[in-house]
């Protein structure tokens, strides 16, 4: 279940947006790049920023069966190595324009012929409602029974803000039998939603091409487990491994994704979180260190200059199709490595 309230008229819009320690007025190209955001500010490293500096930068894999499957984000980034996201921002060159990149997970240097190295990629992890499936449940009928009028009301206007109400984490600190109520019409909406569940467009070619080229794709989603076991077997397609709301702590916590992660062996730099929330999907990949890209097929989110920090993603499209030409465009592909 998303924090966020969807719409779904298609509209065609495609952009991806880099991120540095500074960000750098660059021209806009074609084909809907996002341009950069025109500012100049510096960080100032603080403490914390500093210990991660002092990092060995190298990958280590986790020890076998060292880790079990519910451990809070600092426990697993221990396994995790991956350069800082404050280190000097390097470049990706599309049609004969380079725009900053997302400096945790972009090489630096050239592929020998002068052209800038693409980044690595072993595996994708999705989203399953809204990305891998089209959206069918009305978040917002499913809030306001949940919260009732004013608790809605000021739900929509903290959203308006740029706050808002994770509401998972807000029933979890309700008293046990109103808990009881906000999961029961929450279920009840779901199951709806379940009746009425397609496939989204682009989603079985790009599977199909991702096991093609034997990179490994997961799923995250803030479902019910029942829901992921629908959809495996209603359209075929597994996510392995796929994890739903009962992995906790779930979205935008990157606890979920740094377990995927680690059953991988695959650091989150070489790894792209996918889905249709900015709160949700690109938080959480950012946080774990990983490549983002939002799914935005009616282009709700608007302007990439309203993103946050936090929000902004690597990059943007509105359809999963053009998935497929971003991966061959700006990655190197690689399968996982074999473990044994």
């Amino acid at each position: 279940m998303k924090q966020d309230i969807k719409t779904a008229q298609p509209q065609t819009y495609v952009s991806t947006a880099f991120i540095g320690l500074q960000i750098f007025a660059q021209p806009c190209i074609t084909v809907g790049r996002i341009p950069p955001l025109c500012t100049n500010t510096k960080f100032v490293p603080s403490s914390s920023t500093i210990d991660i500096k002092k990092r060995n930068r190298q990958y280590l894999p986790p020890p076998p069966n060292a880790m079990p499957p519910f451990l809070s984000p600092p426990l697993l980034r221990r396994f995790f190595f991956f350069p800082s996201p404050f280190s000097p921002p390097r470049h990706l060159h599309v049609a004969a324009v380079s725009l900053p990149s997302s400096p945790a997970s972009m090489p630096s240097g050239d592929g020998g012929d002068g052209s800038a190295k693409k980044g690595r990629l072993r595996g994708l992890v999705f989203d399953m409602d809204g990305t891998l499936t089209v959206p069918v449940i009305d978040f917002g009928a499913m809030y306001r029974a949940v919260l009732g009028e004013e608790g809605y009301a000021a739900y929509r206007a903290a959203s308006a803000s740029g706050g808002g109400v994770d509401i998972l984490h807000d029933i979890e600190a309700w008293p046990p039998p109103e808990q009881l109520r906000a999961y029961e019409t929450i279920a009840r909406f779901e199951r709806q939603g379940l009746d009425r569940l397609q496939i989204m467009p682009g989603a079985l070619e790009l599977c199909r091409y991702l096991d093609s080229r034997q990179i490994r794709r997961g799923l995250i989603t803030r479902n019910v487990k029942s829901a992921v076991d629908i959809f495996h077997q209603r359209f075929g397609m597994e996510f392995i491994p796929a994890l739903s709301r009962e992995f906790r702590p779930y979205k935008p916590d990157p606890a979920p994704l740094l377990h995927i992660c680690s059953i991988w062996g695959v650091p989150p730099s070489q790894v792209m979180m996918i889905g249709d929330s900015l709160r949700d999907d690109v938080v959480c990949g950012k946080r774990a260190g990983a490549f983002t890209c939002l799914l935005d097929e009616t282009g709700r989110y608007g302007s990439p200059h309203s993103y946050t920090d936090d929000t902004r993603p690597d990059f943007k499209v509105s359809s999963l199709s053009q998935v497929l030409s971003l991966l061959e465009a700006e990655f190197d592909l690689m399968p996982p490595p074999q473990t044994t």
